[in-house]
This record gives structure tokens, C-alpha cells and sequence, in this order.
């Protein structure tokens, strides 16, 4: 009942006319950079920050407006991964397998609609947990130390096994060059220099915007130049915008699965919307078997990790709520902000700063219900990008790259690594291997090595810590069985091919 109390108390303050304001301003600005593939909630979040604070704006209100830029990059980011097979961030890649063969069917209106419906699902169930469950998930969070993150990594890309299971060796080796091209720059421990050939402009690394923009994008230019010519539509435009009830039936489940156990995984400080997406996507595809069509425009393969991903980032909010720490990159900006107030998270923020909390809370349920209402309206002017000619969408594609790749450092070495990833992702999709196993093993090599280091100081170096606890008990068994469900497929259906023989 107090719990109920305190979100009457939070209503109050989002639905003050200001807040709302703000609220669709962060929404729709959110939306916009979600579009723009390689910016993604963090800059959103970052681009931001210094406005509100320069403005005056008072700490509920600043947060309010970061909130609604986050959730609005996540559901942006969904946009040009359907449409242009280029996901605006690490957390849209998943959504990419499926999204963009329902475009090319012609189906992308669908898409679009329904991944905007599992968006606010996802959120709207997540932001629900985070009002019953913030304390005690919380405290289950501690339970992670640098060991069990580290074993979670493993099991995130033990699953990449699951994802594309007809391809378990392309799919391994695409992980481990994610993996290799994530140890390029100044090792932060040793500040030794790796990988680097010398050069100065990848001592800091390979940027996720770089990779992401080249591996994605550019490749994806060279596929449509070989495929059509001057005047030709890449894809033809949608019939039917919306989804029919009985795809929604088929995906409601999935969407309710999916944002549960986003939301479980968005409580891990630094785990993130990127392995809720690839292990809900994952599950889902298992369960489905036979009968899914997975990767080539299956619905609940769309619907699984845009749920997952939007309940992930609602859940990233408890750790930095209630212990101060970041549950995502973009809670490390939210952070930021309250410091720039002179609030400090934590336990006590809930008895200190009811207003902020509890009004952050509330503008939740109110952002996601805005950019429902804002996205669903939108579909038939989105899809429309589908019917504009390769001569026109090819160098328009090509510019927005360029114009994000060079914002990071404002180098052209980094435009020119941009096309040599471009062209090497070329090359491995014309030999079928999954991109998004190589940018997961990118994303996820960084946290890996973090991880991994500190767990070996905390422990004087003694390995027996990665399987010291009932957790990474848990976790090594869970990924030996993912790494061993594409033999045990395998075995199976040569099992059934000679019962079948010696039946005929």
C-alpha cells in the first residue's frame, strides 16, 4: 500500500504540464537518434545532459527527459535494423535476423508495428517490476561478482551456438573475431599497446560505431550496388501496416517471456539490453523447433529481443537507483546527471528524494504510452523509406555513415577503417557468416577482459574463483550445454534419417 502511495506521489510530478512536455520532447528526440544508425541511447542520453543542466531544469525534470531519450533510442533503434538492415545500436542487432527479411517480404509496416507494440510490452512489464521488485532485485544483483559476470559472458556467447545452429563453426569464429578486434588499443591495466601497428588513431581502440557502421552498413551498400541498378527499388513497399490479431496472439507470449527475463538480466550492473536480446532471441528460437522459421522473418523472433531489449533498460534502473551503480552505459550518463544536482544514489535516495524517484518511475509508464502513440502513427511514413530507389538511398545511407563515423573522432583514418571493415564484412556475409555473432563478441570482449582481471587480483590469481560459487556452477553448465546442443541436433537427426531407412 506505501509502495502504491509513493507511485500516486510520482504520477504527480510527471504529470505536472512541464514534465509532460519534456517528456515528448525526450521522446521524440530519443526516437530520431535511435534512427540514426551508431548513436544509440548513450550519446542520446550524453547529447542531452549539458542542455538540461544549462537550462535550469529541475533534477526530476532532467530525468525525466534523459528517461524518455533512452527509451525512445530504444525504440528508434529498431527503425533502420528493419528497414535498412543497419541497427542503430549494440541492442538492436538481434532485431536485424528477422526484422529485415519481413522488410524484403514486403512486410515491414508489420514489422514495424509489432516491434513497436513488443517495445512498450517489454517496457510497460519491466517498468511494473521495477515498482514491486526494486529492492529485492537489488540485492539479488550484489550476488555478481567479476567472476560471475565473466562466466555470464561466456554463457552469452555460448548461446550464439543456439542462434544460428546450422552454422556452429562460422558462428564460433565470427564471435572470436568480435573478440579479437575488441583487444585493439591500450591494454588499461598494463597500458601496454596491442594490436595497434603502430598507429596513434587505434591506440584508444576500434569505436562499437566504427565497427557497427562498417561490418552493417557499408557492407550492406556493396550488397545493394551488386544487386540493383539505377532506378531499381531495394525492396518493395509494405501492403498491410499493422499486424492482425492472430499475429499478435502468436507473439504475445514471447513478448511476455522475453520482457521478464530482460528485466531479470537489466538488474545485472552492466550486463545490458545486448545479452537480453541475443539470449531471449536464443530461447525463443529453441522453443519454437521445427516449426519456426528463424532468420528469415519469423515474428517472434522479432518480437523476443525488442521486448527483451526495452525490459532491459527499464531494469537497468534498479542497480542505479538503489546502489549507485550503473546497470548500462546510459544509466552511467543518468548518474552523471543526479551528481551535477549534488544528489547522491543510493539506498537512502528513496527517503531523501521521493519526488525524483518515484516521478522518474511514473514518467516511465508515461514515455512508453507517448512513443506507442507516437510510433504507431508513424509506421506507414517509415516504411515509405522502402520504396525510395538505390540510386537515392545508397548514397543517403552512405552520407549518414560517413557523417557518424567521423563525429567520434573527427579523423578520416577512422572513415577509411570504416570501409576496410565494410569490405571485410562484405566478404563474410558472401560466405554466410552471422554478423551479429562478430559484433556480440565485439561488444561483449571488452566487459570479458574486465571481468576476468579482476576476478584473478581479487583471487592473487587463482583461477578456481571462475567456479567457486553456485552461480558459476550454474553458468559453465548452462554453456556447455549450449555448446553442445549443435552435436546433440546434429545426432538426433541422423538418428531419425536411419530409423526412417530402416522403417522403409
Amino acid at each position: 500500500m506505501e509502495t502504491l502511495n509513493f507511485l500516486m506521489q510520482g504520477f504527480d510530478v510527471a504529470t505536472r504540464p512541464t514534465n509532460l512536455l519534456v517528456a515528448l520532447f525526450g521522446a521524440f528526440v530519443g526516437t530520431v537518434v535511435g534512427l540514426l544508425p551508431g548513436l544509440g541511447p548513450i550519446n542520446g542520453v550524453a547529447l542531452l545532459l549539458p542542455l538540461a543542466f544549462a537550462l535550469g531544469l529541475p533534477p526530476e525534470t532532467a530525468l525525466i527527459l534523459l528517461a524518455a531519450v533512452y527509451l525512445g533510442c530504444e525504440y528508434g533503434g529498431r527503425i533502420s535494423a528493419i528497414l535498412l538492415n543497419v541497427p542503430g545500436d549494440a541492442a538492436a542487432v538481434m532485431t536485424t535476423l528477422d526484422g529485415y527479411p519481413l522488410a524484403r517480404q514486403g512486410k515491414a509496416g508489420i514489422a514495424l508495428s509489432l516491434s513497436a507494440v513488443s517495445s512498450f510490452i517489454g517496457s510497460i512489464i519491466a517498468t511494473c517490476g521495477v515498482v514491486l521488485f526494486a529492492p529485492l532485485l537489488a540485492k539479488w544483483a550484489v550476488a555478481f561478482g567479476p567472476a560471475e559476470y565473466f562466466v555470464l559472458m561466456i554463457f552469452a556467447i555460448a548461446c550464439l551456438g543456439g542462434m544460428v545452429g546450422d552454422k556452429p563453426v562460422k558462428t564460433l569464429m565470427a564471435a572470436l573475431i568480435g573478440l579479437g578486434l575488441a583487444t585493439v588499443g591500450v591494454d588499461s591495466t598494463t597500458g601496454v599497446y596491442r594490436f595497434t601497428f603502430g598507429s596513434v588513431s587505434l591506440s584508444d581502440g576500434i569505436q562499437f560505431v566504427i565497427v557497427v557502421i562498417g561490418f552493417f552498413s557499408v557492407s550492406e551498400v556493396l550488397l545493394m550496388l551488386e544487386k540493383t541498378h539505377s532506378g531499381q527499388k531495394a525492396v518493395k513497399a509494405s501492403g498491410r501496416l499493422l499486424f492482425n490479431f492472430k499475429e499478435f496472439c502468436l507473439t504475445f507470449w514471447t513478448m511476455v517471456r522475453s520482457a521478464l527475463a530482460g528485466f531479470v538480466i537489466g538488474t545485472l550492473p552492466g550486463a545490458g539490453a545486448t545479452i537480453a536480446s541475443a539470449m531471449t532471441y536464443m530461447s525463443e528460437k529453441r522453443m519454437a523447433g521445427d516449426s519456426g522459421k528463424f532468420g528469415e522473418g519469423d515474428l517472434r523472433g522479432l518480437a523476443a529481443p525488442e521486448a527483451a531489449n526495452n525490459a532491459s533498460a527499464c531494469g537497468s534502473l534498479i542497480p542505479m537507483l538503489t546502489l549507485g551503480v550503473p546497470g548500462s552505459g546510459t544509466t552511467a550518463v543518468m548518474i552523471g546527471a543526479l551528481t551535477l544536482y549534488n544528489i547522491t544514489p543510493g539506498p537512502l535516495l528513496f527517503e531523501q528524494q521521493p519526488d525524483v524517484v518515484w516521478g522518474l518511475i511514473a514518467s516511465l509508464f508515461i514515455g512508453n504510452v507517448i512513443l506507442l502513440v507516437m510510433n504507431i502513427p508513424l509506421v506507414g511514413l517509415f516504411s515509405r523509406m522502402l520504396s525510395v530507389p538505390n540510386w537515392v538511398l545508397v548514397p543517403a545511407i552512405t552520407a549518414i555513415s560517413m557523417v557518424g563515423v567521423y563525429s567520434v573522432h573527427s579523423t578520416t583514418f577512422d572513415l577509411v577503417l570504416m570501409v576496410g571493415l565494410g569490405v571485410f564484412g562484405y566478404l563474410l556475409r558472401k560466405l554466410e557468416f552471422p554478423l551479429s555473432a562478430l559484433i556480440l563478441g565485439f561488444v561483449l570482449g571488452e566487459m570479458m577482459e574486465d571481468n576476468l582481471r579482476r576476478a584473478l587480483s581479487i583471487s592473487a590469481g587463482d583461477l578456481g574463483i571462475l567456479w567457486g560459487s553456485p552461480i558459476t556452477l550454474v553458468l559453465w553448465a548452462m554453456a556447455a550445454l549450449m555448446l553442445a546442443m549443435p552435436g546433440l541436433r546434429w545426432w538426433r537427426q541422423r538418428r531419425r534419417v536411419k530409423l526412417s531407412e530402416a522403417q522403409a
